[in-house]
């Protein structure tokens, strides 16, 4: 039977490499996401470990509470204490803060920016991790050195200009050197100016303080011995550490958080088109069983068992399983390129080096691949097991399979379940992991429902779709509808996997929409000021740009507002912190309890919660909440107020920035909303204020309410975009199933496509047949998918308070157009082949 396996799959070589390919492709996303993620993570750790080499002990403050700020830095008499301990050859501080604006000499912004940061160049050479390339470290006052990346994408070369403002005011800088970090390039696309240490002080506000210390032991003293030794003389919140843990450390903070991230979110996209695969596979071997149905009977009559024939169908969904999982191990190498490539032209230009294949990439693609190519072909395969002898004498036996009673019951069962288990996780109380199994289990068993069921809508829905072609192409149009509606559980599982990819695209596309209206609404109603000052590098700015935007003339009022992290309870919470004089008469929030007023009395020992806050944690007015801060072990707040901010600029926690700045050690501003005077022409200050912040603090720009409304939807379009990037893998498997299906059904239709050329239809009409079938097949799987997606949108945002649900029209059209250009793409091959098949041999084929 092992034989016959391998000659099943050997005499249809167009199915196999299709097949082979959709699950290929399915497993192609997993190994590139593996080896993506596994390469990213060993250049960080290269790149840690390098930095990290030269240092016996690093000393580091608490960062788990940075929020949007740094961490508090340290203070240089803390260097002074370490030098004095027993066993210190030598210590140095250093700075690497992250900030600042940068620009070209002459002003504009330079190309492939991710984060900013300044770091102060060593003055001990076995701390430095800043190797030159070309040129040399900066030397004095006026001189910077930048990453090889930075120099490449803006044409950069030794003695050009640099402009550079941070906590300082603006300053051009010459460019001593092009450096590289560890050997890599980019430091995850971030642009690094290194300059001398006091000067990297000066530039960042960390006068008398560092980021970091690192210390050399003296010979005969270990690594382990110093940091026992230094551990007592420093304050709590800084860290000591040996080196290697050190870089151990950075290395985990990079891998359990962003790359972790990462991962999941990958790992999710590729599932999804591993789930699009097994559409295919299990229609590719439905229809093979049906069409071998004769040949199955055969073997019966020659005394093979129905064993013998279940393991002849499993012996090939497994060859194709390893065959396409191997095959997909090695596009994922390709696939970890392209991954890299994608982020990069969204502005995260992150670290590789050499490719990275674990032995746990190549299991789990492996396992993966064949273990869903199994089970896709579990129930073809029984069914090839009840094909009875004596089907072997009859003639024009059919292919049509019968449906069960129970079968449509269980679809509904199923995806009402599905629904069910989705709003559990998204309404119920379960832990923020748990939630996300729930939803991903019922979004699985609502879509395995709706696909069971979709074979009862493909009459009335190919009646829909197929009608134009019908009317307008004539009986080539109604050729192809009576196709689809011929056998609806092919055309319906075809069309399901089609579905899955519409449905997430209908989903995200609803969200994204959703997410602007929101916002807008929100700016809208709930923004007093004229304009919005944020920060040009998604991050925080100086206060001392607020300053100077008050004094501006024209301006009345500014509110500042500014966001921290915090622990409550031992879990980690957001804390906003306002100007409390200014900021409630620039931006109005609704409240359960209290008033604008509750906002203006904010001070010492008092905070604000949101009302999903103190919903989620029983929390009243009147109760007292322990927060644990970057500077405070323990930092009681009186809950004052509840705010209903349904635009989400609040934190579950607010309270005054001088309390943020004291408590928290967070002294820069996310936001400032800017009030004009009565009477101020809006134009005159919106062009003062651009001045000054181009001029003086780069690092800010100004934005007027619809500006920052389209900035903020900018941003949204832009994850959209990755996110159909990301999909368009499981597209791209289901155009295949599209393929897959025609191709098989052609071969199973050849004498009736004989019998057509026979009587008179010429080829381009036997094209359009194959073209029309598979545009309405397309068209059915978008229609059922759009609907899912409909729902499942609506599903998810009412778990969302205060988001406003937003369906967009004209991009669900669209999508039904695409659908169709897909159709006709996948007909391609399908309809070329059907209409070179020779008359004389379709007529005699059986």
């Amino acid at each position: 039977m092992r034989k016959i396996a391998i000659r099943g799959l050997l005499a249809r070589k167009l199915r196999l490499a299709l097949t082979a390919l959709a699950v290929a492709l399915g497993v192609t996303l997993i190994a590139g996401t593996y080896i993506f993620t596994d390469t990213i993570t060993k250049s960080f750790d290269n790149i840690f470990v390098e930095s990290n080499k030269g240092t016996d002990v690093a000393l580091s403050p608490n960062n788990d509470l940075a929020g949007d700020d740094d961490p508090p830095p340290i203070p240089a008499e803390v260097l002074d204490k370490v030098k004095r301990v027993d066993g210190v050859a030598t210590a140095e501080g250093s700075v690497f803060s992250q900030g600042g604006s940068f620009r070209k000499a002459d002003g504009s912004k330079l190309k492939g920016q991710g984060f900013n940061a300044i770091a102060g160049a060593h003055d001990v050479q076995r701390f430095e991790s800043f190797a030159p390339t070309d040129g040399h470290l900066p030397e004095t006052a006026d001189e910077v050195a930048i990453p090889k990346a930075t120099a490449d994408n803006n044409g950069f070369k030794v003695g050009d200009k640099l402009q550079i403002q941070d906590e300082a005011p603006k300053k051009t800088y010459t460019i001593s050197g092009i450096v590289t970090i560890a050997g890599v390039d980019s430091f995850g696309g971030g642009v690094i100016a290194v300059m001398t240490l006091p000067e990297a002080q000066r530039m960042t506000g960390h006068k008398g303080s560092f980021d970091e210390i690192e210390v050399a032991a003296k010979p005969g003293v270990s690594a382990e011995q110093l940091k026992t030794r230094i551990a007592p003389v420093v304050p709590k919140n800084v860290e000591v550490r040996t080196g290697q843990e050190q870089a151990d450390k950075q290395t985990k903070d990079i891998k359990t958080g962003f790359l972790d991230v990462l991962r999941t979110a990958l790992l999710a996209f590729a599932g999804i088109s591993l789930f699009v695969g097994a559409f295919l596979i299990f229609n590719t071997f439905s229809i093979t069983v049906a069409q071998r149905t004769r040949e199955f009977a055969l073997l019966r009559v020659l005394g093979a068992k129905r064993r013998q024939i279940l393991r002849s169908v499993l012996a090939e969904g497994l060859i194709l399983g390893v065959v396409g999982s191997a095959a997909g191990l090695v596009l994922g190498i390709a696939v970890a390129a392209g991954l890299k490539a994608l982020f990069k032209a969204f502005g995260a230009d992150l670290p590789s080096t050499s490719t990275v294949i674990e032995t746990r990439t190549i299991v789990v693609s492996l396992l993966v691949g064949t273990v869903v190519t199994l089970i896709s072909t579990l129930a073809p395969a029984f069914r090839a097991t009840r094909v009875p002898p004596l089907a072997a004498l009859r003639e024009g036996l059919s292919a049509t399979q019968k449906r069960s009673r129970l079968a449509t019951p269980l679809s509904i069962i199923l995806t009402i379940g599905g629904l069910a288990v989705m709003a559990l996780g998204l309404f119920g109380t379960a832990k923020a992991s748990a939630a996300l199994s729930l939803m991903g289990v019922g979004a699985v068993a609502t879509f395995l429902g709706v696909a069971f069921l979709s074979p009862r809508l493909v009459g009335p829905l190919a009646g829909f779709v197929g009608r134009p072609f019908e009317r307008f192409r004539g009986v080539t149009g109604r050729i192809a509808r009576e196709n689809t509606v011929r056998f609806p559980g092919r055309t319906a599982v075809t069309a399901g996997a089609l579905m899955v990819g519409v449905a997430l695209v209908t989903f995200a596309s609803m969200f994204a929409a959703g997410a602007k209206s929101t916002f807008r609404e929100a700016v809208n109603n709930g923004s007093r000021a004229q304009a919005v000052v944020e920060s040009t590098n998604f991050g925080s700015f100086s206060h001392q740009a607020t300053q100077a935007v008050a004094k501006v003339p024209g301006v009345k009022e500014v509110g500042a507002l500014r966001n921290a992290q915090s622990k409550v309870d031992g879990k980690k919470e957001g804390v906003s912190g306002i100007d409390p004089k200014t900021f409630p008469d620039l931006y109005h929030a609704d409240w359960k309890q209290g008033d604008d007023n509750t906002l203006r009395a904010l001070g010492d020992g008092s905070v604000v919660i949101t009302k999903k806050y103190g919903e989620d944690h029983d929390i009243k007015v009147g109760d007292t909440i322990d927060v644990q801060t970057a500077k405070l072990d323990k930092l009681p707040l009186k809950v004052t107020g509840i705010i209903d901010d349904k635009g989400g600029l609040y934190s579950g926690l607010t309270v005054a920035n001088s309390v943020l700045e004291r408590d928290f050690g967070t002294t820069k501003d996310s936001f400032v909303f800017v009030g004009y005077q009565a009477g101020a022409d809006d134009a005159q200050v919106k062009a003062s204020l651009d001045k000054l912040l181009d001029d003086r603090f780069p690092e800010a720009e100004a934005k007027t309410n619809a500006e920052f409304i389209k900035q903020q939807e900018g941003q949204i379009d832009q994850l959209l975009a990755l996110i159909y990037a990301l999909l368009a893998m499981a597209i791209i498997v289901s155009l295949f199933g599209i393929v897959n299906t025609l191709v098989l059904s052609i071969s199973e239709r050849t004498r009736e496509l004989g019998l057509l050329r026979a009587i008179g239809m010429s080829r381009r009409q036997v094209r359009r047949v194959i073209r029309y079938e598979a545009i309405i097949t397309a068209e059915i799987g978008a229609v059922i998918g759009m609907a899912l997606g409909i729902v499942l949108s609506i599903l998810v945002t009412r778990a969302i308070d205060g988001f406003k649900l937003s369906i967009p029209v004209p991009s669900l059209i669209l999508l039904l157009v695409l659908a169709a250009v897909a159709g006709v793409l996948a007909a391609i091959l399908p309809a070329r082949r059907a209409s070179r098949l020779n008359v004389l041999e379709s007529l005699a084929y059986e």
